[in-house]
């Protein structure tokens, strides 16, 4: 719009059709999920939703720049818009392990070979889920907007400070209700005693606020670096919406699940750096030894991550089962410091016996005798910190103007800092409270249980590689 001032902006829209299967075997759904009880499978080919046509998203940026002398700079941005996520993080269940494509039955105490009756597969899901959504689902978004400044200091650096929000509406939240479960609430007409109907719902929302400050070198006289600090929040009623299966939102308050976001991190700081280091001599045969050696070193720290305790229940009041968080008792410390366990500290696991009621308080965690919801919030605890310096010296060997070839050692946690994993949340468990891994490990195993190679991870010990690179 003029020498200072820049803006952009614009509209995206959003459809987003119900997913169908091309060999005429259609994913099965549900309707009348208002009222469980009178429930029934819907017609084969009922979309899973129906399409909202709605979905408009404009976003706008503009970027002023204040002063304009040189290395002195000061520029100033805002922006904001609407984001719209595509709803697809459970769709997958309903196509794979599910109704109609996968029917299990369980026959107890029954002559061999089976007679045809009890051969048939259960006409409805048992054992396996039936996956389905409300068919006025709304589309989950994300309002987001920023303001930031951005200082020249010098010619070739730059510090950077930003709040930063997302705000995300209309969530997807999963439900679970199951049949005929001491009271459930699941039509027994259709549905038979284990049937599980999973629903997903616009029920959660987010909330996440931040100040970003970065600093940035560009690479002069041999050096570059980049450092970035955030102090923020993320608060949510659910931090997925394809693994966590929820208390039915149509019989507790989905508000009671509000607390920090299973990543939410208060602070966090990274900084890389690399140097180019000079050589020691001039010519010669020192020169030629010496030269195009180069440095680099990337430094990670952070506060610990939430950790919800729970134990699993049945709840009658409700016909499901799940798991839910015990009573918080005052006065009595969550943690407790433990030489002996990992990072030093655990949560307070002592057992006491209490007249009357079969389970034993663990601490200050409660397990009331008629099974419900506890008083402890949903991610109330935290587990440990994280910190480690990783560091690598490398070589440049030019062996034409279009071809190098470069040698690099590497360090991994090079001070081999151990880093541990969350405690085990499970109240039931053996070791509850205390870290069982190291925090590489904790993240994954890799393979096919998803997730990197502990070695390639955060968190593990000190491992070092080397590597040759030909560059053309």
């Amino acid at each position: 719009m003029s020498r200072r001032l820049t803006l952009n902006y614009g509209l995206r829209w959003e459809l987003n059709l119900p997913p169908t299967e091309n060999s005429d075997n259609p994913a099965a759904t549900v309707i009348g999920l208002q009222n469980p009880a009178t429930a029934t499978i819907a017609p084969p080919g009922t979309s899973l939703w129906n399409t909202s046509y709605t979905n408009f998203a404009p976003r706008v940026g503009v970027s002023y720049q204040l002063f304009q002398t040189p290395g002195r700079e000061t520029v100033l941005r805002g922006g904001g818009g609407i984001f719209y996520d595509l709803g697809y993080g459970s769709i997958m269940n309903a196509f794979s392990n599910a109704y109609p494509y996968v029917s299990l039955r369980t026959v107890l105490n029954v002559a061999y070979p089976l007679s045809p009756a009890d051969a048939a597969p259960s006409p409805v899901p048992t054992v396996t889920p039936l996956y389905v959504y409300d068919p006025d689902i709304k589309l989950p978004r994300t309002y987001q907007w920023n303001f930031s400044i951005e200082q020249s200091l010098g010619m070739n650096q730059t510090l950077t400070a930003s709040y930063v929000a997302a705000v995300g509406r209309d969530l997807l939240r999963l439900d679970t209700v199951w049949g005929t479960l001491r009271g459930g609430t699941l039509n027994r007409a259709v549905f038979p005693a284990d049937a599980q109907v999973i629903v997903a719902r616009n029920t959660a929302t987010s909330d996440y606020h931040a100040l970003q400050v970065q600093f940035q070198r560009r690479l002069a006289k041999g050096l570059q670096a980049l450092a970035s600090y955030t102090w923020g929040h993320s608060i949510d009623i659910a931090s997925t919406d394809s693994a966590n299966l929820n208390l039915p939102s149509d019989r507790t308050d989905p508000h009671n699940d509000r607390g920090p976001s299973d990543f939410d991190v208060r602070h966090a700081f990274n900084g890389g750096v690399s140097y180019d280091i000079a050589p020691l001599l001039k010519n010669g045969v020192g020169n030629a030894i010496f030269r195009h050696w180069s440095v680099d070193g990337i430094f990670t720290a952070r506060t610990a991550t939430p950790v919800n305790v729970f134990y699993g229940v049945t709840i009658p009041s409700l016909g499901v089962r799940a798991n839910v968080r015990p009573d918080l008792v005052e006065g009595i410390p969550i943690y407790v410091d433990d030489p002996s366990a990992g990072g030093g500290r655990r949560f307070n696991n002592a057992r006491v016996i209490i007249p009357g009621n079969p389970n034993a308080q663990i601490g200050p965690f409660f397990r009331p005798a008629t099974p419900r919801q506890g008083s402890l919030g949903r991610n109330a605890l935290r587990g440990f910190p994280v910190h480690q310096l990783d560091f690598a010296i490398r070589r440049q060997f030019n062996l034409s103007e279009r071809v190098n070839l470069q040698f690099r050692t590497e360090f991994f946690n090079i001070f081999n800092h151990p880093n541990f994993g969350d405690p085990d949340p499970s109240l039931t468990s053996s070791t509850f409270g205390v870290s069982t891994a190291m925090m590489g490990r904790s993240l994954g195993s890799g393979g096919a249980a998803g997730g990197f190679n502990p070695l390639y991870q955060i968190g593990g010990p000190r491992s070092i590689q080397f590597s040759l690179k030909l560059g053309f």
